[in-house]
């Protein structure tokens, strides 16, 4: 079991912050970076802050919640809610425990990571038309995946827990 971020996310890092940085490369100098409901764009910034801003969100976020979480549930004082808490976090079963809340949440981190990207490419597709125009079903269909995930990651981890024996 994965009990810390390890080798594939940082590869995942450097592998997303490199499709960032050389995709942008075919953005204009000033970029559609806000869509409307329609998908046209009402917003925009220079292609550098545009850039820096990107990598700030597709490496900051996961890698803020993976170091925080790890750091934060690895206090003895920790406040971790759970079900069944008090069997999860007993001190024979609490490091087992913690190990398998890093794991799920790396993994998180790392689809938060892909979901980012997806929308990266978006940004850059709905720039190579003029007027800029963001594909509103590609962005729905994405959403709606990341948004599936996160319902059936949530569901196995309370499931997880809800069980005294764990699996599930």
């Amino acid at each position: 079991m994965l009990d810390r971020p390890g080798p594939w996310f940082a590869l995942l890092l450097v592998g997303c912050a490199a499709f960032v940085w050389l995709t942008s490369a075919s953005l204009p100098l000033v970029v559609a970076s806000h869509f409307g409901a329609s998908g046209a764009a009402n917003g925009s910034m220079p292609r550098d802050l545009y850039v820096r801003f990107m990598l700030a969100i597709v490496i900051g976020a996961p890698v803020l919640l993976v170091a925080v979480t790890y750091f934060a549930m690895g206090r003895s004082d920790a406040r971790i809610n759970l079900p069944n808490r008090d069997y999860w976090l007993a001190p024979e079963r609490r490091e087992q425990t913690i190990a398998y809340l890093r794991a799920q949440l790396t993994r998180f981190s790392a689809v938060l990571i892909v979901f980012l990207c997806y929308v990266h490419w978006l940004v850059v597709r709905a720039n190579q038309v003029q007027p800029a125009q963001l594909s509103n079903r590609a962005m729905v269909a994405g959403l709606a995946a990341f948004l599936i995930f996160v319902l059936i990651w949530t569901r196995l981890l309370v499931r997880h827990f809800s069980n005294r024996g764990g699996g599930g």
